[in-house]
Parts: C-alpha cells; structure tokens; sequence
C-alpha cells in the first residue's frame, strides 16, 4: 500500500532529522541490506551451534548430564534460528497470497482421500 503524500511528507522529514543527528549511523541504516542482517545470524548461529556440540561433548565426557542436555538445547536453539534465517534470506518464508477465498484447502486428510479413491472406482464399475 503506497503511502499518501503527507505520510511520505512526514517519513522524508523523520529521516533528514535523524541524518542531521548521526550521519554515520543513518548511513549505515540507509544501504544495509537486509540478507547482510540474515547472513550475520547465519554465521552466530553456526558459532553457538559449535559451542552447544563442545557443551555437549563436555558433559558427556565429565558425566554431567545436564551440561550435555544444556549442550543438545543450545544446539537445537540455534539450529532453529539459523534454519529460520536462512530461510528468510532465501525467501522462503514470505507465503504466497492465496488465490481464491473460498477455495478448498489442496491437502486433504487420509479419510477423505480415501473416500474419493472409493467414489471413482465405484464410478468406474
């Protein structure tokens, strides 16, 4: 939704304001690329995975168990953050908009599958 003229007005003036106040930081802000972003997360989330394998790892060979498990946690937490920017950078996670309203979900259960198979071998007898 494109913005009216007294918002982009409004934007245009919030902007110059905050280039006037920190010139180096708005900078920054303006040409910073939003994969940049995901990509530096991708590389935190690799360093805590190695950091969760090593706690893991610690704990098993210590015999303390919660260390390990603390270890595991931390490798699935940052396994799941990396996963998800990974995706976000790739553009997999934006959803496409759907086309018809009333359309009928495309994945249907087991029983209705089922149901249908039935329905076109009967129709075929």
């Amino acid at each position: 939704m494109p913005l009216s003229e007294h918002e982009q007005r409004l934007l245009d003036q919030i902007e110059q304001a905050l280039y006037a106040e920190d010139p180096k930081w708005a900078n920054t802000v303006r040409i910073s690329d939003p994969r940049s972003h995901y990509k530096r997360r991708l590389v935190k989330a690799s360093i805590g995975f190695a950091l969760g394998v090593v706690l893991l790892m610690v704990g098993v060979v210590a015999a303390q168990i919660w260390l390990g498990a603390a270890g595991f946690v931390v490798m699935l937490a940052t396994c799941l953050w990396g996963l998800s920017s990974w995706k976000r950078m790739n553009g997999f996670g934006d959803s496409p908009p759907s086309r018809e309203r009333g359309r009928r979900p495309q994945r249907q259960s087991f029983m209705e599958r089922m149901e249908e198979r039935w329905r076109r071998r009967h129709d075929e007898h």
